[in-house]
């Protein structure tokens, strides 16, 4: 059972409101975590201008896709994974073999696995990374550009995933078992 109320977009006035009109012209619904970030309309700002923003860097949708993928696994968020797998499979159009090797952090494409094991690395030593783990991912061809790149991905899924997993998010998404949960 959710611990926090996912708002009803019909009953939301104000700044919660303008933000809801937005994404549902987006995306021509308001998901349900977003409809629980609207309790604090500051939070859903924050995330989506974030998220926004990461939108028009270096790093592709699919790439973004993947590292949400790697973070979701490793914090455990069940709605994040339903989310991105569902996103990556119709919208940016991945392989699901593909998105099921990023929940482990891995790709068959070299320079992605290297910014996938970075965003893994970086959830496992709570950003205290060393130059090693950095210099895995230049070495693989990832510039400095997509390193902080990598790093603002993690951060905006560790916010999904720790919201997600404190309201208990009811998932509007097919649902995905976390990897974790099953070895």
């Amino acid at each position: 059972m959710a611990r926090l109320t996912a708002l009803n977009p019909e009953e939301v006035t104000g700044k919660t409101k303008d933000l809801f009109n937005a994404v549902q012209a987006k995306l021509g619904v308001v998901p349900n975590m977003m409809r629980t970030m609207g309790n604090s309309p500051a939070v859903l700002e924050g995330y989506l201008n974030l998220s926004g923003a990461l939108s028009h860097g270096k790093l592709s949708a699919k790439t973004g896709e993947l590292i949400a993928l790697a973070v979701s696994e490793s914090n455990s968020c069940d709605y994040c994974l339903a989310a991105h797998t569902f996103i990556g499979e119709k919208l940016v159009k991945a392989d699901p073999a593909v998105l099921h090797a990023a929940r482990t952090g891995n790709s068959t494409d070299a320079k992605t696995e290297a910014i996938l094991q970075l965003a893994k690395t970086l959830i496992s030593k709570g950003g205290l990374v060393n130059d090693e783990d950095v210099n895995k991912a230049k070495n693989a061809g990832v510039s400095d550009a997509e390193i902080a790149e990598t790093i603002g991905h993690v951060a905006l899924n560790v916010l999904t995933n720790y919201f997600n997993n404190v309201a208990n998010t009811e998932i509007d998404f097919p649902a995905v078992s976390n990897l974790e949960l099953h070895n």
